[in-house]
């Protein structure tokens, strides 16, 4: 479908400024009304989209604005408010970890052929952002008790909001106890997996599940991986985790 959600996005958000603005609207509030507005496809796509597509979604309104004859009109510091509306969402420890990687659509199915959980049991998505992970958590353990963690209030508002069915709280996932669960779901970046890995060691019990989509933890040996239909792998590891052998470069040169 792609780029159709862009430019519907970008279409209502013009016409609800261009409307605003018809009704004598300051133009610093009919920017930032235009800019959210604009943005929600971005989070509540009904098409599976990757996190670049979000951002040209997002972005494609004000910078449309900036190129147009009609910027003139708008004060300097009325372009702060989109900035703005993005750190509520957006806060800065939160573009720390991951900046809003929602889990694929169908990303998780048939994990549960590799990780067995018993009924009842706790599942956590450690940065829930929108709730695309719990809900595929859900689709594919229906009987776990789930929860979310995310650290963006309108966020975690939203998520709770869309997955009714799990306890969704706001917070930072890094001080967020994780001994209680017997899977932690992550989608983080590399940079971060070394720090997950290191939380996961201390907190998770033996035979629980550390799971993390796409971004293998370097230092440990995968006890499984499952395969998305989309090529992506998630990386599975259960407590206590396997350090990963380094191959000698004596080894190495033989080959």
């Amino acid at each position: 479908m792609w780029p159709l959600p862009a430019l519907l996005s970008w279409a209502v958000a013009w016409a609800v400024f261009v409307g605003l603005r018809a009704l004598d609207t300051p133009a610093a509030v009919a920017l930032l009304c235009a800019a959210v507005i604009g943005a929600l496809p971005a989070m509540w796509s009904p098409w599976p989209l990757t996190g670049w597509r979000r951002g040209f979604i997002a972005l494609g309104f004000p910078l449309s604005l900036a190129a147009s004859g009609v910027a003139w009109e708008l004060p300097a510091w009325a372009w702060l408010l989109p900035l703005g509306a993005l750190a509520l969402f957006y806060p800065l420890n939160a573009w720390r970890d991951a900046p809003f990687f929602p889990t694929p659509h169908g990303a998780l199915q048939g994990m549960k052929q590799q990780v067995r959980l018993p009924e009842s049991a706790r599942v956590l998505e450690a940065g829930c952002g929108l709730g695309d992970g719990l809900r595929e958590l859900r689709a594919e353990y229906p009987s776990a008790r789930l929860d979310g963690v995310e650290w963006s209030w309108p966020l975690r508002a939203a998520c709770q909001w869309r997955c009714g069915f799990a306890r969704v709280t706001r917070g930072d996932l890094w001080k967020t106890d994780w001994s209680a669960h017997q899977l932690v779901y992550l989608f983080q970046r590399p940079e971060s997996m070394p720090r997950a890995v290191d939380k996961a060691a201390r907190e998770l019990a033996p035979g629980a599940w550390l799971a993390s989509l796409e971004f293998e933890a370097t230092q440990l040996e995968p006890d499984a991986c499952h395969a998305c239909p989309d090529g992506r792998r998630v990386w599975l590891y259960q407590q206590p985790f396997t350090p990963r052998r380094e191959t000698s470069p004596v080894a190495n040169r033989s080959r």
